[in-house]
């Protein structure tokens, strides 16, 4: 029996030992390269000769990169010889799209900045009460364009309309040890919150609340690595299939649960191959159910099928800026019309691709007239 207790309380400690040799180790290993096209073209992924999948299509560094370019601008441009003022990111972190306005949360300014791209509009959320934000992480959009952000430093969840108006807060101090995400059933009727737990907590585990009251429903999930289990869960996407895909970035894995939270599958483990993982990190699905992962010490993001199998990867570490190229790449999302977004927290970005066969002027991020687009 003493045994038995000692090993109980080794557990944590020796799982956390683990991870962090496992990232150290992949860490100093060479990292993937992607392939895109030559300077001369286009930057495609995959690269020829395979058919092509994404197109790089701009990056959004601050406000100036979505302005709408109008007669007396050019004009006071021309004149001053300025160019629009922008302003740029602190440290983003996470995504979140709904009909081509952007938002992403910005945790050392302790703002939800939003780029409506269809208006040509930027504008902050947050930044006073009602709704005054304290350490904004996670974010998440529902159906109708109402916002959810997991506020780290308030522990609960700040609701606020497409136009940044406070709707309501959400959850208790005391049900999160470290509130890490929030994510909002496409059904409407249940938020997942993520509790990424500690090296010194058991509290690693999803909890499930209805999204009308606001009452918890349920949770699952422990401190383990057993399947079912939590090593620093990071974030969770609900397919087209409605189960329920949760980066489990301690143990290198993303586990697949059905809408009730019991254990289906999972795929990934540790290491330097595509289709592993060293620090996975955020997840997002597109409309056809394809799951995306983050991969902050490959600096690319891995597109896998819903079974798990791997498709294709995006992106590599670099120490130059670039499309497609990532130091400290954090938040994904993928919009209704399958363009996806990458943050990147160290050169402070967000790139965009889009879907080959998407037209450039398709969708709501579509080309507007007299937009200004990305210059760097």
């Amino acid at each position: 029996m003493r045994s038995t207790n000692l090993g109980a309380k080794a557990a944590p400690m020796l799982i956390a030992l683990a991870s962090a040799i496992a990232v150290w180790l992949t860490a100093c290993a060479p990292l993937p390269l992607a392939k895109p096209v030559a300077d001369a073209g286009p930057l495609l992924f995959p690269a020829p000769p395979e058919e092509p999948r994404f197109v790089y299509e701009r990056t959004i560094y601050g406000s100036a990169d979505i302005l709408l370019e109008t007669s007396e601008t050019r004009l006071r441009n021309l004149l001053t010889g300025e160019g629009a003022r922008s302003e740029g990111l602190s440290k983003p972190n996470t995504i979140a799209v709904h009909q081509g306005r952007i938002y992403l949360s910005d945790s050392v300014d302790a703002v939800i900045r939003v780029f409506d791209v269809p208006s040509g509009r930027h504008f902050r959320l947050g930044e006073s009460d009602p709704g005054k934000l304290v350490k904004p992480l996670g974010i998440d959009v529902d159906r109708n364009g109402n916002l959810y952000v997991a506020d780290s430093g308030a522990k609960a969840i700040l609701v606020y309309n497409k136009d940044g108006k406070f709707l309501r807060r959400m959850g208790d101090p005391k049900w999160f040890d470290r509130l890490a995400n929030v994510t909002v059933d496409p059904k409407g009727d249940r938020i997942y919150l993520v509790d990424i737990g500690g090296v010194g907590s058991q509290q690693h585990r999803v909890r499930v609340i209805d999204a009308a009251s606001g009452e918890p429903l349920f949770d699952f999930g422990k401190r383990g690595s057993d399947p079912g289990e939590f090593n620093l869960p990071r974030d969770l996407v609900v397919g087209k299939d409605g189960r329920l895909y949760v980066v489990d970035s301690g143990n290198f894995r993303v586990q697949v649960f059905d809408r009730d939270g019991k254990f289906l599958k999972s795929f990934g483990s540790v290491g330097r191959q595509m289709g592993q993982f060293a620090r996975p990190k955020e997840i997002a699905a597109d409309p056809a159910g394809n799951i995306y992962v983050v991969d902050t010490a490959f600096g690319n993001f891995q597109v896998f099928n819903p079974e798990g199998e791997l498709l294709l990867f995006v992106g590599s570490r670099s120490e130059a800026d670039g499309p497609a190229r990532y130091m400290l790449p954090a938040g994904i999302f993928v919009d209704e019309d399958g363009r996806i977004y990458m943050v990147d927290q160290w050169f402070r970005k967000v790139d965009i691709f889009r879907p080959y066969g998407l037209k450039a002027d398709a969708g709501h991020l579509g080309r507007r007239p007299g937009a200004k687009p990305a210059t760097r």
